[in-house]
């Protein structure tokens, strides 16, 4: 019997799977992968008070690769039906034909896949009506819009519950999948003094609803976040101590995953290539992968080829211990895929033991970084510029916000650079992360 929050039941989507292989192999394909989905929810955003959005949502789709030897082809189909199924396979083979073969292109191999299942406790539904999200994005824009008469204007506040589940097989006899949810509630308002306005938010995100933060202290936060950075003015350019704030830290350790995943690493568009079992940042850096950590907004028994998942020290005292390899990139690389073909699994970055206070307190005199803008890195040699808001800190102290700033340096020299790791650690999707000190970087503003 389907869950209520679905159409369909996981028997039902194995069925569909099924079908999928057997007419991939009728059709002649020597290999087959289809990953069968389902998805639904609802939305609601509010500002000043009034609905601005309502939105549900409700998707299916069957995603079908099939291998004609080592030439791939893939289609995919919202339709379960029948012949909807038999046009799809038949779309994926054609396509097959009439590709170059590769000699890295395949399954993954059989003994790498997941052969148990935990349970993660993944899936928390949230029989949330319209009406009760509407009130609870309404109490939290009020409460953001409470904090201070200068907070003149809202971009509002939002609430959204998704559940989704799935089932992956292939033609090597995998075949698994599990439900799972998650839900957010946000705001994000608008300060204004003598003419200058400023924009700040915040938002909690997990699997289950009890886990997130309440509605007012989610508003109350994007307020006073909103407030604080009023009456802005640039720096001096110079060289400086820069303390990344927990929210935007874990960009740091995007970046890292970026520069030695199985893509980049082929392709050689890293600067961190040939670095396995070498020292790629800071002595004070340890990061842990933990795929089955529960609730984990990214955990999960197996890849999105069925390969298990392990845990795994990726950073050990700054040496890398690992990549991220699905099994294409591993067979380019002549190695073995790691199970993270579709990501990352729960990147853990322990503390060094300093709370923000002591952070601050280490950094003495430097720029606290609490948002970037732009996209400036380039992957291929570490160069990195974004631009940036913030505060100046004097002697551990926060003094006044900054804005219409630019950061720059080399990310192999930054992640060599970083002197702590904050214990204000913060859960955004699949990282958790203090905030994190780097020694020194160039700071842009004026001269």
């Amino acid at each position: 019997m389907a869950d209520a929050a679905f159409s369909f039941s996981q028997g039902q989507l194995q069925d569909v799977a099924n079908r999928v292989l057997a007419l991939a192999r009728e059709g002649g394909a020597t290999a087959c992968e289809v990953d069968v989905s389902e998805a639904c929810g609802q939305s609601v955003n509010v500002r000043l008070g009034q609905i601005e959005t309502l939105e549900y949502n409700q998707d299916k789709g069957a995603t079908v690769t099939v291998y004609v030897g080592q030439q791939k082809g893939h289609a995919s189909t919202s339709d379960f039906g029948s012949e909807a199924l038999k046009d799809t396979v038949k779309a994926a083979l054609a396509i097959a034909r009439y590709t170059g073969a590769d000699p890295c292109a395949g399954l993954a191999d059989p003994a790498l896949l997941a052969a148990s299942f935990p349970d993660l406790d993944l899936y928390h539904p949230w029989a949330l009506s319209a009406e009760d999200a509407i009130e609870m994005a309404c109490r939290c824009e009020d409460a953001a819009r409470a904090v201070d008469p200068r907070i003149s204007n809202s971009e509002g506040a939002g609430v959204s519950t998704q559940t989704s589940h799935f089932v992956y097989a292939n033609s090597n006899g995998f075949l698994a999948g599990y439900p799972g949810s998650r839900h957010s509630l946000s705001a994000a308002v608008i300060a204004s003094e003598n003419g200058a306005m400023q924009r700040d938010y915040w938002f909690t995100s997990a699997r289950a609803s009890e886990d997130l933060d309440d509605a007012v202290s989610v508003g109350r936060r994007a307020g006073e976040r909103a407030l604080r950075r009023l009456g802005a003015k640039s720096v001096k350019t110079g060289n400086y101590p820069v303390l990344f704030e927990a929210p935007i830290a874990s960009s740091l350790i995007g970046h890292l995953v970026s520069a030695v995943s199985g893509a980049s690493l082929y392709r050689k568009s890293t600067f961190l290539l040939d670095t396995l079992g070498k020292p790629v940042m800071a002595a004070c850096m340890h990061i842990d992968e933990d795929p089955f950590v529960p609730r984990g907004l990214a955990s999960g028994a197996f890849d999105s080829e069925g390969v298990a998942t392990r845990a795994r020290r990726l950073v050990d005292g700054g040496v890398l211990g690992g990549y991220f390899l699905g099994s294409y990139s591993a067979r380019k690389l002549g190695m073995q895929s790691t199970g993270n073909a579709g990501g990352s699994h729960n990147l853990i970055v322990h503390d060094t033991g300093e709370s923000f206070e002591a952070m601050l307190a280490r950094m003495g005199t430097g720029l606290l970084v609490t948002e970037l803008m732009g996209h400036g890195l380039n992957l291929v040699t570490g160069d990195y510029s974004r631009g940036a808001a913030g505060f100046w800190v004097e002697n551990g102290v926060i003094v006044y916000p900054v804005e219409e700033i630019t950061i720059a340096g080399n990310l192999a020299d930054m992640f060599q650079a970083i002197e702590a790791v904050g214990t204000d650690c913060l859960t955004r999707g699949g990282k958790r992360c203090g905030s994190i000190l780097v020694g020194s970087m160039t700071v842009a503003g004026s001269h």
